[in-house]
């Protein structure tokens, strides 16, 4: 094999296919690098626990986001920003034990990486040694980009999250959709180059115009992962939550339900608590002698 020749690893990096296609090892960034240029979409759910996450590994989901909308979604805060990194560890950890397959990404919560890029740095060994993770996320462009070149050069793979930072939820007044306007948009692909140049290996487009995200996406060799970024982006995420219909109430714009698990969830809890209280549960085959 001479010089320029790929190796065989390098061959099935680049010839397997995401979606259930790495069955022997968990799916690495090389393996999203490459669908990038084989021009192979791929999705992405969150997952917060070791039974969901295994379904989802056990379905080919090729990644999985520790995110800290397990506050909103598990925790019962109103937002991300009260999340520890204690209960980040936890959750993380959980999910990596649960799966064989996915890739598992961990957010860094709100206060855990802010500060410096050596608390980013110790936080986020905190995720790979402790939770065992293969490869974190934060909230950021170009004011993160440092942080993102130290992680790298440590060797810890970073996903960058810019447009929508849920993490800024006070000083945006809400959730608006961001990269409206001509300053707004060269803001945000400057943010996407600067933490491709930092090393970031994919970059997450939350809540912002489909024209924009596939014009990031155009120019970045990096996969961009769309959250509310239309239908041009690399891949796609959503919480899992959301996705299946468990979340109460009204969803985002960007959501497709592709369930309603809480229905489902409600009528077994109420069949359940009428066996119970008519006496028809339980019944002989579930009693002992």
């Amino acid at each position: 094999m001479n010089a320029s020749s790929p190796s065989p690893a390098q061959n099935q990096a680049s010839t397997a296919t995401l979606y259930g296609g790495v069955t022997n090892r968990r799916v690495t960034v090389r393996d999203l690098a490459a669908a990038k240029q084989r021009g192979e979409k791929w999705a992405m759910l969150t997952a917060y626990d070791a039974l969901t996450a295994g379904v989802f590994d056990e379905a080919g989901i090729p990644v999985l986001l520790v995110g800290d909308s397990a506050g909103n979604c598990h925790l019962g805060y109103e937002t991300t920003v009260p999340v520890t990194m204690d209960q980040m560890v936890m959750l993380s950890a959980a999910v990596v034990r649960g799966t064989r397959r996915s890739m598992i990404v961990a957010d860094l919560p709100f206060g855990s990486y802010q500060e410096s890029p050596a608390q980013a740095m110790h936080n986020a060994a905190r995720l790979m040694k402790d939770a065992g993770v293969g490869a974190v996320k934060l909230e950021g462009g170009e004011r993160s980009a440092r942080s993102i070149e130290l992680l790298v050069e440590a060797g810890i793979p970073v996903m960058a999250h810019i447009g929508l930072t849920p993490q800024s939820v006070h000083a945006f007044g809400g959730y608006p959709v961001q990269g409206r306007g001509d300053e707004a948009a060269h803001q945000l692909l400057r943010d996407a180059k600067a933490v491709q140049q930092a090393g970031a290996f994919a970059v997450v487009l939350e809540a912002v115009p489909a024209e924009l995200a596939a014009q990031v996406t155009e120019q970045l060799a990096i996969p961009t992962v769309g959250i509310g970024g239309g239908p041009d982006t690399d891949a796609q995420v959503l919480v899992w939550t959301d996705m299946a219909g468990m979340t109460a109430g009204r969803v985002p714009k960007f959501v497709k339900q592709y369930a309603n698990l809480r229905a489902v969830l409600g009528d077994a809890a109420r069949e359940f608590a009428e066996d119970v209280r008519g006496g028809a549960f339980p019944a002989e085959e579930h009693s002992f002698h």
